[in-house]
């Protein structure tokens, strides 16, 4: 046998720590391979057939994804968060108006809730209150805020109970 170094004596398998002689010398003995290309050639194989596995098997079994989704219908035991159970009343309320047609329920309680997002954006105008900041001297714009505010948590309520 040939020649051991101290640093074969230590561990055969650590080659990593081992000068660049010593690494050449176990290469061509067959102790050891090179980290790049072998070992990377290696792995790139083994995700290949792992990937190729995980396709074949996705594809031949594929996951039951239920029905199609309809945006339009929304089940019945499906809750939004707090923040949107005005809206989501509005939209329940939109289905009483099906006796105009198929599609008014769903224009409708878009149509209402852009109505509401409107009257936000034009009560500045609306509200010719000058430089006057006292409630008390603006009453269309504290009478719509009330009627907004008091809309909005009867709507929330209502959606979270109905």
């Amino acid at each position: 046998m040939a020649q051991m170094t101290e640093y074969t004596k230590k561990k055969e398998c650590e080659v990593k720590a081992l000068p660049l002689e010593e690494k050449k010398r176990m290469v061509r003995e067959g102790k050891a391979h090179w980290f790049f290309p072998h070992h990377v050639a290696e792995q790139v194989i083994i995700c290949g057939v792992v990937l190729m596995l995980l396709i074949t098997i996705s594809t031949l079994f594929p996951a039951h994804l239920g029905p199609k989704a309809d945006p339009f219908d929304t089940p019945e035991h499906i809750k939004p968060e707090w923040y949107f159970l005005a809206a989501y009343y509005v939209l329940r309320l939109a289905e009483y108006t099906d006796f105009l047609g198929a599609w008014a329920p769903k224009i409708m309680g878009i149509v209402l809730q852009g109505v509401a997002v409107a009257i936000l954006i034009l009560v500045p105008f609306l509200d010719r209150g000058g430089p006057e900041r006292r409630p008390a001297k603006r009453p269309l714009a504290m009478t719509l805020g009330a009627i907004g505010a008091a809309l909005f948590i009867v709507f929330t309520i209502l959606g979270h109970y109905i």
